[in-house]
Order: structure tokens, then sequence, then C-alpha cells
């Protein structure tokens, strides 16, 4: 048994006292009951069941939860795709997050189980660019970069593509 505790989507949860082979996934749908991150493969391949690491030093990266074990993310900060779109007091929905809202518009998704994944990769890169834009030129082979690694078997992509470019187009300071 391990003690647990970190902070998730804002919120300081923990100590849990876990089984020390419990997979973060795991952990997440179990003891917190945020059931948005997914499992696909369960062998780290498919990237459905990624969340995002923000780091003390302002930097922010994903991780695969399906193969790693809660212990992995003992005291880090932490979001989930439950934690992106902006909720009144009451916790009701009030906006999606952008990389959400292209996505929708987009309607990059159907049966909607990579989708998580490729929303918190995408937010990570939206949140790099901030910081360090890249040539316009660039867009295309930086996105393919971003998500050659997630797999998704209904959509063939394009339009999760295509979201996350037009939405690095459209936002200032994205691009040079």
């Amino acid at each position: 048994m391990i003690t647990v505790q970190m902070t998730i989507n804002n919120k300081k949860v923990g100590p849990f006292e876990v089984d020390e082979s419990l997979k973060m996934i795991d952990f997440l749908h179990e003891y917190l009951n945020l059931t948005g991150t997914k499992f696909g493969c369960g062998i780290g391949v498919c990237h459905a069941c990624v969340i995002i690491v923000d780091e003390p030093d302002g930097t922010s990266h994903t991780e695969r939860t399906c193969i790693n074990g809660v212990g992995a993310f003992n005291g880090k900060t932490l979001r989930t795709i439950e934690g992106h779109a902006k909720r009144n007091p009451m916790g009701q929905i009030v906006s999606l997050s952008p990389v959400q809202q292209t996505f929708v518009d987009h309607f990059s998704f159907q049966c909607g189980w990579c989708t998580s994944g490729f929303v918190n990769e995408s937010t990570v890169l939206v949140e790099k660019l901030k910081k360090n834009p890249i040539a316009k030129e660039e867009v295309e082979q930086v996105i393919e970069n971003t998500l050659k690694t997630h797999i998704c078997r209904c959509t063939g992509y394009r339009k999760y593509y295509v979201g996350l470019r037009d939405l690095i187009l459209s936002q200032g300071g994205l691009i040079k």
C-alpha cells in the first residue's frame, strides 16, 4: 500500500491509501469518479488516457494513465478532461475551452473515446505556442508531430487536425 495525494483540476485530493499497483486511470475512475479519461488499449499506445501534468516551472506535458501507476503522480498538479470547461458556482458548464469548442465546431469526434486524449494533448500544444509562437508555415508539421501518437478509429484524424489548425491560426499570439 502507498499513500498518495495530488492536485487535480485545481482541487487537492487525498491522502488516499491505495495498492501500489493501482494504475492512475483506475484511481481517477474508482476513487475520484473522474471518468472522462478513457481506457483505450491498456498498453500505452493509443493515448486516449493521457492527462496533463503541470510542472512547477510552468511547463506542462501529457502522461499516459493506463501504464503508469498512481504513485508516479503523487504530489503532482494534474488536469483531466473534466477540468477544461468553465463552470459556474453550481458546477454547471457555462463554456467550453477553446480546444473543446473547436473540436465541437469541426465535429472532430464520432464515438468520443479518444477525444479526451486529443483535447489534453492539443491544450498543451496551444499553451506552449502562447509562450513560443511558431511560423505560420510550421503549423501543419507541429500539429502532425504533436498528435501523431494518438489513435482514433472513427474519424480518420482530419477533423481533429483541421480544428486544431484553425484554432492556432485564429488565436492571437500563437504564430509569428
